[in-house]
């Protein structure tokens, strides 16, 4: 029994009506395609890189450069220094603040001096060390103040004014500050340095320069805290050996004779208001 082929038919017809029905959706997506092409066109044609190449301009003679005097330049925005510059020299100032307060103001001279102060009192701890640096810190303001209001007034407050350079208002600010170091270095002192740095003897007192002046300072304002402190521990060394010959004398060997010593130097001490002739004596060192 033999299986039945497949009978092919013919499509059918399609009507008049469905061929323009047809040829209307072609129509209806060809027309978008050409929309879009005639608007990429447009573009493309409207790029100034597709328009004709314009003529080359001529070249310009080169600007000679300018050359300075050499200096640094840090201001911006006009003549006063930018804030970022200014920062940087104020922590600069800030990290080289103790050594300067060490070397070039009476603060070594009234430290010292508190502290021989407090060991010729035969106090081991009291005041603290805080205490003694607190006082020594404002007995200094007190001396510099006028040298500080100098520097700021001819120094400081121009430059950020913007009026004066850098180097300019250092050179303006040294003056008022070498003019206290000088008065209140000794002569012997500041020879010795002018000795030890191989320099020519300079012409003045001004022409010293304050890589001499400085140690020769230093070890002046030194020699002024020991005599000072001599002074104060004279008082103190007589009380401690009439103690000394008095219990020597009563056979009481065995008791140390500071600490039966100790009262009567506080109360010597605070009778003659010991703390207000010292402070006294340094400041008017200074006047």
């Amino acid at each position: 029994m033999t299986a039945a082929l497949p009978v092919l038919l013919p499509a059918p017809a399609l009507s008049p009506a469905d061929g323009a029905a047809a040829r209307r959706r072609r129509i209806a997506w060809l027309l978008p395609l050409l929309v879009l092409t005639v608007v990429a066109l447009w573009f493309v044609l409207a790029d100034p890189a597709s328009a004709a190449p314009t003529a080359p301009t001529a070249p310009t003679a080169p600007v000679a450069p300018v050359v300075d005097d050499g200096g640094v330049d840090i201001s911006v925005g006009g003549n006063s220094p930018s804030q970022a510059v200014t920062l940087i020299l104020a922590i600069t100032v800030l990290s080289i603040a103790p050594s300067a307060l060490l070397l070039v103001t009476s603060f070594t001279k009234m430290l010292v001096v508190l502290s021989l102060t407090r060991n010729a009192l035969g106090l081991a701890s009291s005041p603290p060390n805080q205490v003694l640096t607190g006082i020594a810190l404002f007995l200094t303001i007190f001396v510099m103040g006028p040298v500080f209001s100098d520097i700021n007034e001819v120094a400081v407050q121009p430059y950020l004014d913007g009026t004066i350079s850098a180097s300019q208002a250092y050179d303006v600010g040294e003056a008022p500050l070498k003019s206290f170091l000088l008065d209140n270095t000794r002569d012997d002192e500041l020879k010795l340095m002018i000795g030890l740095s191989g320099e020519e003897k300079p012409a003045d007192e001004a022409s010293v320069s304050m890589l001499t002046l400085i140690p020769a300072f230093v070890l002046s304002e030194l020699k002024s805290a020991f005599i000072i402190g001599l002074v104060i521990f004279i008082p103190f060394l007589v009380l401690d050996m009439l103690v000394s010959a008095a219990l020597m004398s009563m056979g009481m060997m065995m008791v140390p004779p500071s600490v039966v010593a100790l009262p009567f130097k506080l109360l010597l001490f605070v009778m003659v208001d010991g703390w207000a002739l010292i402070t006294t004596a340094l400041v008017g060192s200074y006047s």
